[in-house]
């Protein structure tokens, strides 16, 4: 098994933390990972994505032409990468900051109003953790709990304060869809 992910925005949306997470959380459970960030001319407000590969045997490139699952927090990421996602894969779009619509309708997808869920929980900077959840909801190749330990396990101390609150959008990046199809039906 092997798993290409890319996640792309601008740059201080956290788009390099949360490939960094879920990379970390790949390699505490044992499985081998790439994790390559790219970076536009600006570090904030330029464009910002990486890759990520998570495999159960070795790698033999970090380079992704065909990526299973993309994570896109804004209209040029969504113009790049929607095209190149596999047929099958699954796109994640944070609709918070874009009102494009999906294009292609033979991969799995997910508009989620990331920016609103994080600012109902206390920071609109939580929306990285809001997508995350989502993405692997969607692409289930590790587990919320790996993702969760390896936040508590590699967070700054700094940052300590806030392992709750990104716990907390995680979970609610985790169960928006599910949530998403009660309302419908209630409707």
């Amino acid at each position: 098994m092997q798993t290409e992910i890319i996640l792309s925005g601008f740059g201080g949306q956290g788009i390099m933390f949360a490939g960094q997470l879920l990379a970390y959380a790949a390699m505490d459970s044992g499985l081998e990972v790439t994790w390559m960030p790219s970076y536009g001319p600006e570090m904030r407000g330029g464009t910002a994505n990486c890759t990520i590969i998570i495999a159960d045997e070795e790698i033999g490139s970090p380079t992704v032409l065909k990526p299973k699952a993309v994570m896109v927090f804004n209209i040029p990421s969504m113009i790049r990468y929607e095209p190149l996602v596999v047929s099958g894969g699954v796109l994640i779009v944070n609709s918070s900051l874009m009102d494009r619509e999906i294009t292609r309708n033979e991969i799995k997808s997910l508009k989620i109003p990331a920016n609103e869920i994080a600012e109902s929980i206390g920071s609109k900077r939580l929306a990285n953790m809001v997508m995350l959840g989502a993405l692997i909801t969607k692409l289930p190749v590790i587990p919320i709990e790996s993702l969760e330990q390896a936040l508590d396990d590699h967070i700054p101390d700094r940052h300590r304060h806030l392992l709750d609150s990104n716990f907390q959008a995680l979970r609610e990046g985790s169960v928006f869809e599910e949530l998403k199809l009660i309302e419908e039906t209630d409707n």
